[in-house]
């Protein structure tokens, strides 16, 4: 993934609980290029948040679940019910605003503007860097200011910056990437069940298919896109930017490839006119079988 630099791009201002939070962080002194090292982060004067009896330290629950999943034995859904109660850190960084006008007329010195940090992902999609501790959040992007907020409240950030994805601690040894629907449902503080182990999209896909007599059985799996790897290259059943869900379709023995396609591409309009299935898929994979004889 890459940082965004878009210099001509609209100015923006921050979500009002970042500000909040920000206001409430302490003095200046306190912002990017600070080392936070030997500081307590507990209690009243907090220099980093409200969260009294934080040390800063990454969210017990959070880190067992994405334990868990690395070990083969968790799934995305428990990592995101571990996030729906968990501080993280986002980071904010200071950026050039348009010229103030001083005295007598003449410009004065650029004001800076507090901006999220934003990065792209490889699809294009706009996600928002969120992070477990503030030295994973340095160790990434040594000038931006870490600002802790829960959890649901990145996410609401991330829907109000245009942002698809949460990127859970970019740049360390294993990366969790949160997909859209996910992304929305902790905004909206609701539980999030994966689109392929959904059983009410199941049913959505199975009354999409009704009427096509050469469609033999339709099977939900896992996008090739919803594994990840770890730094030093280990397979994770979880935590990818998609594809999230693979249809699978199973035709009867002799049906055509135009009869397959023209089928599957009749299912496909009716799927993308029903607003539920596409809120809760993050994005579609097909694969074309033909029944065993």
């Amino acid at each position: 993934m890459s940082t965004e630099h878009n210099e001509s791009a609209p100015k923006r201002h921050l979500p009002g609980h970042i500000v909040a939070a920000l206001a409430q962080a302490g003095s200046p002194a306190d912002s990017a290029g600070q080392s936070w090292d030997g500081r307590d982060l507990s209690g009243e004067g907090n220099p980093l948040h409200n969260f009294d009896k934080d040390d800063g330290s990454a969210d017990a629950k959070v880190m067992a679940a994405l334990t868990e999943l690395q070990a083969g034995r968790g799934s995305e859904l428990e990592v995101h019910k571990a996030m729906s109660s968990a501080r993280v850190f986002v980071a904010v960084v200071a950026q050039l605003g348009e010229e103030a006008m001083g005295d007598h007329g003449f410009a004065a010195d650029k004001e800076a503007d507090m901006a999220l940090v934003k990065i792209k992902a490889p699809d294009g999609r706009m996600a928002l860097p969120i992070f477990t501790t503030v030295e994973r959040l340095q160790a990434w992007h040594k000038e931006a200011r870490p600002v802790a907020v829960f959890a649901p409240r990145a996410a609401l950030s991330a829907v109000s910056e245009d942002c698809q994805l949460l990127v859970l601690d970019p740049g360390s040894e294993f990366t969790f990437v949160l997909r859209r629907p996910g992304v929305w449902n902790l905004a909206k503080q609701i539980e999030w069940i994966p689109s392929y182990q959904n059983q009410q999209i199941a049913n959505l896909v199975q009354n999409a298919t009704e009427g096509f007599t050469q469609l033999q059985a339709v099977k939900l799996a896992p996008g090739r896109g919803v594994g990840s790897r770890t730094k030093d290259g280990q397979v994770v059943l979880g935590g990818g930017s998609g594809p999230e869900l693979n249809l699978q379709f199973v035709f009867a023995q002799g049906t055509s490839p135009s009869q397959a396609q023209e089928i599957t591409s009749a299912i496909q309009g009716r799927l993308s006119q029903n607003s539920e299935f596409t809120e809760a898929v993050d994005s579609l994979e097909l694969s074309l079988h033909s029944a065993p004889s």
